[in-house]
């Protein structure tokens, strides 16, 4: 049975995405309306509680949230396409760490410029020029340990490339584009390095070519 995967046109959807493109699994998609409000719909509710997106389906089971479904995906399909989980213990130790650091650490910052550079302006808001400097500058602090981790391995979580590295993706290209803060990436030399070697990665440039950012 396909898998299917919900509103992949939006960021958060698209670290699903390109897992499945990693692992060369077949999927269909399902577009959400997130301006229309079809994610507080019954249906949708009854697939996701919380009216969020993303959402994946496997025949009768369902998950959400979009490092949980990079786990389920690459776990079930470890036998085929790159192994993005690690091939030790501690190499699963590393790609969890920093999955979590992602989560924790980078994406706040950076969902708070993307919320007030890209999409306030599109509904009407006007964009909080303070949480954009303080956004900014702990992103930048961020990238700093970053920085120094990617001085050390070629990736996140060793010489390999992992979910950790796939789940900044989605975000980072709107860091390096319509939020107009690549500097953050480019002024760091080991920073940018790994950006270019994962984001030319032909997987997400698939995803980002057929699931354009709808800003």
């Amino acid at each position: 049975m396909v898998l299917t995967i919900y509103a992949p046109l939006f960021a958060s959807s698209k670290r699903g995405v390109v897992t499945l493109v990693e692992k060369g699994v077949p999927f269909e998609t399902v577009h959400v309306d997130l301006m229309k409000g079809e994610q507080r719909q019954p249906e949708y509710l009854a697939i996701q509680p919380f009216g969020k997106i993303p959402v994946l389906v496997d025949g009768d089971y369902k998950i959400f949230e979009s490092r949980a479904i990079m786990r389920y995906i690459a776990e079930k399909y470890r036998s085929q396409g790159p192994d993005l989980l690690g091939k030790t213990i501690e190499e699963r130790g590393q790609v969890e760490q920093w999955l979590d650091v992602e989560a924790t650490s980078y994406h706040p910052p950076l969902l708070a410029l993307t919320l007030n550079v890209v999409f306030a302006p599109l509904m009407g808001f006007p964009a909080d020029e303070k949480v954009i400097k303080e956004s900014e500058e702990k992103l930048a602090e961020v990238l700093d340990v970053y920085e120094a981790q990617l001085s050390k391995n070629e990736y996140l979580a060793g010489d390999f490339v992992s979910l950790a590295d796939l789940a900044h993706l989605p975000f980072t290209e709107y860091l390096v584009g319509p939020i107009g803060k690549a500097h953050l990436i480019k002024d760091r030399k080991h920073v940018s390095a790994w950006w270019d070697k994962i984001s030319s990665r032909p997987a997400w440039k698939e995803v980002s070519e057929k699931y354009a950012l709808p800003v």
